[in-house]
């Protein structure tokens, strides 16, 4: 059987980007796969955090997995910093990775911006830990959106590295997993930028906590054009709000996007975006109910991640022993 491994960082309100993009598609990779799940809060402190806040997130994010549909009986969830073999991995292959590879990674150079000088080490090498979460666990295949296919590219540079420099075959290479309509959700404010929590407009996004109402009033007053909506996807070329709004119907339907255009085809936006506001509330409405529900029993949260650690230890301990192994490390 093939092992999934995948990860999401705690670093605030998990929303409608985060579930199309991942969660959902996570939900349904569980009935045919051994699935590892991951809340990487090593990952959340490449910059300065508020440490109560850290975990408070931490929680919610495991109450949005849940919600989602990810049974924790079927599925390893647990929190990264419970398993210090990631953090052990990550060394071994900072000693194994490149610095050009690294100077490649772009989502270092949009995250520190001007001030890359001023940036934490832990932020320009946490490419290594994200391969050290995935090769800990031979992980054969990764769900990735197009902004993280670099990041397993490197994960696979690095696998195959350690395996030439110690002559062995103990990581195999790990394949990517696209899936189809929205992996890459945009603002609800402007369909060039990709939708984030860190967007100062709360209507730039819908939260997976927001109830029927917030949701509603925010798909009103999403960003439209003033064409009617086209009957075929290539129309949509130029027109990034229709394109993402039509996209976002399309994933929560589980419908095609060709379709979609179809079934909307001359209409006007505030036709279609009626028709949005039920499909997104008869999806999301019950998972922020369960959210919320669950955020209400911290203890069953801390226990979904203690028994997801022990589970993840006894997976990753013997493979960093066969790491420590093949570089030479004496065992005492």
């Amino acid at each position: 059987m093939s092992r999934i491994f995948s990860g999401i960082q705690p670093t605030g309100e998990l929303h409608l980007g985060n579930y199309l993009g991942a969660l959902r598609n996570w939900v349904s990779l569980q009935h045919k796969h051994e699935c590892i799940y991951c809340v990487v809060d090593l990952h959340a402190i490449t910059a300065l955090h508020n440490p109560k806040q850290l975990e408070k997130n931490t929680l919610e994010v495991t109450a949005g997995l849940i919600a989602s549909g990810l049974d924790p009986e079927k599925n390893i969830i647990f929190n990264q910093s419970t398993v210090s073999a990631h953090a052990e991995l990550a060394w071994v292959f900072n000693c194994v990775s490149r610095l050009g590879w690294l100077n490649r990674m772009t989502q270092f150079k949009e995250k520190a911006g001007e001030n890359s000088e001023r940036a934490s080490a832990g932020l320009y090498v946490y490419p290594n830990l994200m391969a050290a979460d995935i090769l800990l666990y031979k992980a054969t295949h990764v769900p990735v959106g197009d902004d993280q296919k670099q990041h397993l590219e490197l994960a696979r540079d690095i696998a195959q590295k350690f395996n030439i420099d110690y002559k062995t075959e103990l990581f195999p290479l790990p394949e990517p997993l696209i899936f189809g309509e929205a992996t890459r959700v945009m603002s609800l404010r402007s369909g060039l930028k990709k939708m984030s929590k860190s967007d100062p407009s709360e209507n730039s996004r819908i939260n997976m906590t927001d109830g029927s109402d917030e949701i509603k009033k925010k798909i009103k007053k999403a960003t439209s054009d003033s064409g009617l909506l086209p009957g075929r996807p290539e129309e949509l070329v130029g027109r990034p709000e229709a394109s993402n709004l039509l996209g976002i119907f399309a994933a929560l339907s589980d419908k095609t996007l060709e379709s979609v255009c179809q079934e909307f085809e001359g209409k006007q936006f505030s036709v279609f975006k009626s028709a949005l506001v039920d499909i997104a509330i008869a999806v999301l409405a019950p998972i922020g109910d369960e959210m919320a529900r669950l955020l209400k029993n911290h203890e069953y949260l801390k226990s979904v991640l203690r028994d997801g650690s022990n589970r993840a230890n006894d997976i990753a301990l013997p493979i960093l022993e066969d790491v420590y192994e093949a570089v030479g490390f004496l065992k005492t």
